[in-house]
């Protein structure tokens, strides 16, 4: 159910922005304005249609609220207290009773109840069931993956249309899908004139308030047969009673249903056999040649096997959450009699998606704590204190707190398994220092493992001006480390004479052989594959893991994606940092940002010009850098020098336009998102993004994150080539907030958890049913379920049939893709 609002929370930030004099205050966690756009957005499923147009409305505008002026401020918070005082009094205003249709009321009956002598098996093939036609519809259901009576039963809907809703033709509203019933008054199908392989079916329907002209469509020559047109114009003699339901619809000739379906009643007040119609009709995934007619047919068919079906979740579980048995959800999912029943079947069936992967996360989390072979670190010494004397910055409190955190699992036996999220310049590097030194200093060696060489070699170069003042060894080793130097590393690996390497993939795909591995560093994580992370931990015997991540995921993300992982945010910037000013921009105002970098350049900065990945190809990436690169050189900055950064290019390549980068030979520096991590030249202080649109909110924040690392003010120009309001909306988020964290929470609301992560990146298999958006409260509730059936029963012992239930869903949620 939709929480409302916590009206006294949102009053008092109002009013203390009013008294503070609307200045945008900056709370604990979020900025007002934030803070609004968060609370706001929650609010979007309560109330009416309109209640929920103008939370929406309120929502886009206090997004906008940093770059009001105070009067424009003034005048919102004023709206804002008006409306939430209105909605109020409406809340608490019991509703006036609906009003009876004058019409029969439909006689909607459930489907037939499955008797004893008929209930086939769960593994009985489906097109064993008398209503399957066995000669082609077993074939076309079989291209869906339904084979057996079991796959058929667990086919969810992907959404359902409610068609219950019975009302008058006056009545009719566009846009929402209702059930009509009314007398026929005129009914023909003929060929159409415009395209001779279409029949269209016409009738005329009417009841005591309206009338309204109805249409099917039949596409294919058969149907255009006089003789089928004439039985079909028989099947709606006029006079007969009629229900019809559909999606209202408004065309030239004025309101109609679009493409309806059709029953005729044996009386005005005669019951419905349709399964479609004045019901809430469940809307299956199809493929070609698979109707929606064919795959319900299926479904009910095989409802009465459910009988046989037992209900893995333990009893004292469903009782505290209030779950309904699965018999009963499988079946009001596909044929709801209501949407109340509708809405606790979809609860019960998403608890379960989370819940056992959340049990699965949990059971294994559980196993690896039982490991005792792990390499027990020293967490105190001469290195990590002779490190504290070189930094030539304070750490702050965040990275102390995550540094604690992993010098305490780094002291115990178990293998460590910890994932830090931290900010763009949260100091994420820093920590894994610590970390590296622990084991190096207890006798082990260090693996640092990033995706790609620009981000590795960023990390050596880092690294080697630390570890060379404590006279530690490192090497760099990526696809572009020449065979000698490549020799040389192995053989220094193999004798314990190197202890740190840092490099790309080159990490598991040499031959290499460490000769006493204690600990893996793997940033950027999420672009790594499962079985990749994997070979590198099978160098070591038991090594302790610590994954890092540049973006961060808002916590129902990571309880998803990292169930198994003890997670560690750096939820702190280093003293120094400035904000960076982010603005958005059209293409009417580019002038206005080649102004600007070209001020900047005056005063000895440097600039990015950054070009959206196309298509994730290449080739066409490539061409649309050069071109900028060579209108930007010829036309725009004819007396700037103007680099160019792509993914076609090699090694020796990049490296070369980076180091006259950051030596600002090149002032400018036209580049794909090949600079999103690991480019960091504290004298570039503008970063402008073609095509913003085309762009997450994470993705923006990342690239955004390449300037700003110095002590001179830095810019951020976002042009906007969109049309959509949606687009200005979302680029809006980055002007009002710098941090990573909100803008990720927002990037999950606007985009969806598979855009936000890239689905080949994150390993996220879809959900059946669940929404990582719309369902967090269920997912915290599968995880408390989860951690207490652990607690009880570490090996569900006590429970056979839900172990086995766990270990089928599990591995087909994770595909052997999510666990790290």
């Amino acid at each position: 159910m939709t929480q409302i609002p916590d009206w006294l929370r949102l009053k008092k930030a109002l009013t203390v922005e009013a008294e503070r004099g609307f200045q945008d205050l900056q709370g604990n966690q979020y900025r007002f304005s934030e803070f609004m756009t968060l609370s706001l957005g929650e609010s979007l499923a309560v109330g009416t249609s309109d209640h929920r147009r103008r939370w929406q409305s309120l929502a886009q505008e206090f997004a906008l609220y940093p770059q009001m002026d105070q009067s424009q401020r003034q005048a919102l918070i004023a709206s804002t207290r008006q409306f939430l005082h209105q909605f109020q009094k409406d809340l608490e205003t019991p509703p006036e009773p609906p009003k009876t249709p004058k019409t029969q009321p439909l006689g909607i009956r459930e489907p037939h109840s499955p008797t004893s002598g008929n209930i086939p098996p769960l593994d009985a093939p489906l097109n064993s069931l008398l209503e399957i036609d066995r000669r082609w519809t077993g074939d076309a259901l079989a291209r869906l993956g339904l084979y057996t009576v079991r796959d058929a039963l667990f086919y969810y809907p992907r959404d359902h249309i409610d068609y219950a809703r019975q009302v008058n033709i006056a009545q009719l509203v566009d846009g929402e899908t209702v059930t009509i019933i009314g007398t026929i008054k005129s009914c023909s199908c003929f060929t159409s004139p415009k395209n001779k392989k279409l029949s269209i079916l016409n009738v005329q329907l009417r009841d005591r308030t309206g009338q309204i002209r109805l249409n099917r469509f039949f596409h294919g020559a058969y149907f255009t047969n006089r003789g089928w047109q004439k039985r079909h114009e028989l099947q709606y003699p006029v006079g007969a009673i009629a229900a019809a339901s559909g999606l209202v619809k408004k065309n030239k000739y004025g309101i109609t249903l679009d493409n309806p379906e059709i029953e005729i009643l044996d009386s005005p007040g005669g019951s419905i056999e349709s399964h479609k119609i004045g019901r809430i009709l469940p809307v299956y995934p199809l493929t070609e040649g698979v109707s929606a007619d064919i795959v319900r047919k299926a479904i009910l068919a095989a409802l009465p096997a459910i009988q046989h079906l037992k209900d893995p979740l333990p009893p004292v579980i469903q009782n505290q959450y209030s779950l309904i048995p699965l018999q009963q959800a499988l079946t009001h999912l596909h044929f709801p009699p209501d949407q109340t029943a509708l809405s606790q079947a979809r609860r019960r069936l998403i608890f379960d998606e989370f819940f056992y992967l959340q049990l699965g996360f949990l059971q294994r989390r559980q196993q690896q704590k039982q490991i005792h072979n792990s390499a027990i670190l020293a967490t105190t010494g001469e290195l990590i204190e002779q490190l504290k004397k070189i930094l030539p910055f304070e750490l702050t409190n965040a990275q102390k707190r995550v540094i604690n955190d992993i010098l305490n699992d780094l002291n115990a036996p178990i293998p460590m398994n910890r994932l830090v999220q931290g900010d763009v310049g949260s100091g994420k590097t820093i920590v894994a220092v610590f970390a590296i030194l622990a084991a190096i200093q207890s006798g082990y060696q260090a693996a640092l493992m990033a995706p790609t060489e620009v981000l590795a070699e960023q990390h050596y170069r880092k690294l080697v001006s630390w570890f060379n003042i404590l006279y530690i060894p490192i090497e760099l080793l990526t696809g572009s480390t020449g065979v000698r130097k490549r020799r040389e590393i192995h053989s220094l690996l193999e004798t314990g004479e190197l202890p740190l390497l840092v490099g790309t993939h080159a990490l598991i795909e040499d031959p290499i052989q460490f000769r006493k591995l204690g600990l893996v560093v793997i940033d950027e994580q999420h672009r790594f594959g499962v079985e990749q992370r994997a070979k590198l931990l099978a160098k070591g015997k038991s090594p302790h893991v610590l994954t890092m991540t540049a973006t961060p995921i808002p916590r129902t993300l990571a309880l998803t994606l990292h169930g198994d992982l003890d997670v560690s945010q750096i939820d702190e910037l280093p003293p120094g940092r400035q904000p960076i000013q982010t603005t958005v921009l059209t293409t009417k105002q580019r002038l206005q940002a080649y102004e600007l970098i070209r001020r900047e350049i005056a005063d000895g900065r440097q600039a990015y010009v950054i070009l959206p990945l196309i298509e994730e190809s290449d080739k066409l990436d490539a061409r649309a850098a050069v071109k900028e690169h060579k209108r930007l050189q010829e036309v725009i900055f004819p007396n700037l020098k103007v680099g160019l950064l792509h993914g076609r290019m090699n090694s020796a390549e990049k490296d070369e336009i980076l180091t006259q980068f950051r030596d600002n030979v090149i002032q400018i520096i036209v580049s794909t998102t090949v600079i999103e991590v690991g480019v960091d030249v504290p004298n570039a202080t503008v970063m402008m993004i073609e095509n913003a649109e085309r762009f997450g909110l994470s993705q923006l924040h990342q690239l955004r994150g390449r300037v700003g690392r110095g002590s001179h003010k830095s810019y951020c120009l976002l042009m906007n080539n969109g049309k959509s309001p949606d687009s200005q909306q979302r680029l809006a988020v980055l002007e009002q907030s710098q941090d990573g964290f909100f803008i990720s929470e927002m990037d999950l609301r606007l985009r969806g958890p598979g855009e936000v992560l890239g689905k080949r990146q994150s390993g996220l298999s879809d959900f059946a049913l669940a929404s990582l958006v719309e369902d967090q409260d269920v997912l915290n509730l599968a995880r408390n379920a989860a951690e207490k059936m652990i607690l009880a029963d570490e090996n569900l012992e006590g429970f056979p049939s839900l172990q086995e239930e766990l270990e089928t869903r599990y591995q087909k949620m994770i595909s052997g893709s999510i666990l790290t």
